[in-house]
């Protein structure tokens, strides 16, 4: 089964439901209200089996706990356990009565996300663009990229040399070979000469421990694939293979063992000159703000060469093409994609008009409201630092940060169209001066 019985809305006269006891008022309480969840049931029950295996749990229980995962700038043991303490949690999950206990196993949002994908996160950006409104319907856009960084460890070839060493002492172990030597007093010693390596007497003993380091490495992975069977752990052996053989200057470097799709991006921050993670597009609406395209982009390419793709799932997700988008200098070189025009910041010309010229002034001052924008999605909803695994996992957290910030935005124009309620409500009880400072109060 993958949904619950229907149960009434109030259980009983002495047992009334969330419904009931929680305020109409919330913004949690309306976005329950708002979001269309049928649709999310009609798209992902075709990853169910109604006849295998244990009954699933609710679709729109795990759709609502990653929506909150990122909309509270959450982890997934969080999610599950605050939960189970909130009240507001509950019925935007779907239930009907406070339940103390936790929904699922926090693992179990691993196996969502997997199970629905890139294309199921992409449908949540789609309805947090659509419950906008006219916000999302805009012709002009702002476009931009960041880097979302991975969660791995700042690289060297020392660090990468020892984890390939203790990986391949993991294989041994588990296949049950006999390695000529474990090297595991040597690696000892030599940590001891790697340290203090800025030290002008230390340099050059630390530069020969890291040379013995990587010899160490290449003989075990050298005896594992002479041992081991041809087909038997070829993929790791060959990745090994690869740190091994890279240099300082070589193009298309392994970064890390665990997420060897990470590259290195150089966006000319002054107090960090290096990301290791991916690429991912923005696209903003200029006037409303909306979030109407989240993009990742394999690979370290020029900016100019993702406005294609960003372009095309904007169209997907809004049903209309922008008119004008206006970006940085970093994609010079474009001047229409997918039918919409590209401005880059330049000087104007002789032959634009006064009335062009103010218009296109506008537009580039109100792009400058996606850096913000994009300190906000890393500050508050995740993108900061991406925990999920491999591409498909870099594909997925960018749409939800999005989509998290889009739902967000909402709830903060109802939480703030009610204090304007209140404000209106007391200034006609009480004197002008009185009401703003009671207003304030409220708001701060």
């Amino acid at each position: 089964m993958l949904n619950r019985p229907v149960i009434s809305s109030q259980l009983s006269f002495l047992q009334p439901g969330l419904k009931e006891q929680l305020s109409n008022k919330h913004p949690l309480y309306i976005l329950a209200d708002v979001i269309n969840w049928q649709m999310f049931e009609d798209s992902f029950k075709k990853h169910y089996n109604e006849n295998f295996g244990r009954p699933a749990k609710p679709i729109r229980l795990m759709t609502a706990l990653l929506m909150l995962k990122h909309i509270r700038n959450l982890s997934d043991e969080s999610v599950v356990e605050q939960w189970a303490e909130n009240a507001y949690y509950q019925y935007f999950s779907v239930e009907q009565i406070f339940t103390a206990k936790a929904p699922c196993e926090a693992s179990e949002l691993v196996h969502f996300r997997n199970r629905i994908g890139a294309d199921g996160v992409e449908l949540i950006l789609k309805e947090s663009i659509r419950i906008n409104g006219k916000g999302g319907k805009e012709n002009k856009a702002s476009i931009d990229t960041t880097v979302q960084e991975k969660n791995i460890t700042y690289p060297t070839d020392s660090k990468l040399h020892r984890k390939i060493i203790k990986k391949c002492s993991a294989i041994a172990e588990k296949e049950q070979l006999v390695l000529r030597q474990s090297y595991s007093r040597t690696l000892k010693k030599l940590g001891i000469d790697q340290r203090f390596r800025n030290h002008p007497k230390n340099g050059a003993k630390a530069r020969k421990a890291d040379k013995k380091v990587k010899t160490i490495a290449g003989r075990l992975v050298r005896e594992l694939k002479r041992k081991l069977p041809a087909e038997s752990y070829s993929s790791e052996l060959e990745l090994f293979e690869r740190v091994l053989r890279q240099k300082r200057h070589d193009k298309n470097k392994v970064y890390s063992l665990h997420e060897p799709e990470v590259v290195c991006i150089s966006k000319g921050k002054e107090h960090k000159k290096y990301e290791f993670g991916s690429k991912v597009s923005i696209t903003v609406t200029q006037n409303s703000g909306v979030i109407i395209g989240a993009l990742n982009i394999p690979g370290n390419d020029y900016d100019g060469h993702t406005l294609d793709a960003a372009l095309k799932q904007q169209q997907r997700l809004t049903g209309h093409k922008l008119k004008e988008a206006f970006v940085d200098r970093g994609y010079r070189g474009r001047k229409e994609v997918e039918g919409t025009l590209i401005h880059t910041p330049k000087t104007f010309g002789s032959k634009l008009t006064n009335y062009r010229k103010s218009k296109l002034k506008e537009g580039f001052t109100n792009r400058a409201a996606i850096e913000p924008k994009i300190g906000h999605l890393k500050a508050d909803h995740r993108l900061s630092r991406n925990f999920y695994k491999g591409i498909k996992g870099d594909n997925i957290n960018v749409m939800l940060a999005a989509a998290a910030m889009n739902f967000k935005r909402m709830m903060n124009l109802w939480k703030n169209h009610l204090l304007a309620i209140v404000y209106e409500i007391i200034k006609l009880t009480t004197n002008l001066n009185r009401a703003s400072k009671i207003y304030l109060s409220v708001v701060y």
